[in-house]
């Protein structure tokens, strides 16, 4: 049975403009496919949940502090994490393209935010992202840059 859906434009499209908004239609199942093809490219892949994060340029390149929720008498306490893309980017392994950030529930970001996304894959070329920005009728993709000029 033959592939209806090789992923070869949305390989081409991610690599030349870096960072792509998705729409994909809510019964799910597309975006597996297309991170699957996009490891099977030579690409770490990570499924991070884009609602949360905070401040996204902190986030991804600078060591932030968490604080979790204190239940009742305990300290209020703050853990520092390293950043998480540059972290990932010093231990890629030797073989891999780069790191493909897949962020669902984009919806929910601001347009600085998604400008933001768009800028700092041309400032690192071995990041890719891509954006679930809503739901369609089949998988479509965009540049981001286009998404955040249309806004």
């Amino acid at each position: 049975m033959p592939l209806l859906a090789t992923g070869k434009k949305f390989i081409r499209t991610v690599e030349k403009s870096g960072a792509v908004g998705i729409y994909v239609p809510s019964e799910g199942g597309f975006e597996g496919r297309y991170k699957r093809r996009l490891r099977a490219t030579g690409y770490l892949t990570l499924f991070v949940s884009a609602p949360g994060m905070g401040d996204l340029a902190s986030y991804f390149t600078d060591v932030h502090g968490v604080r979790p929720p204190h239940l009742g008498k305990n300290q209020i306490r703050t853990y520092f994490l390293p950043p998480f893309v540059t972290y990932q980017l010093e231990h890629l392994p030797p073989q891999a393209k780069g790191l493909a950030l897949w962020l669902y529930d984009g919806k929910r970001l601001a347009k600085q935010e998604l400008a933001y996304l768009d800028a700092i894959t041309a400032t690192e070329p071995r990041l890719k992202v891509v954006v679930e920005l809503g739901g369609a009728r089949s998988f479509e993709w965009q540049p981001l840059a286009e998404i955040v000029a249309a806004a």
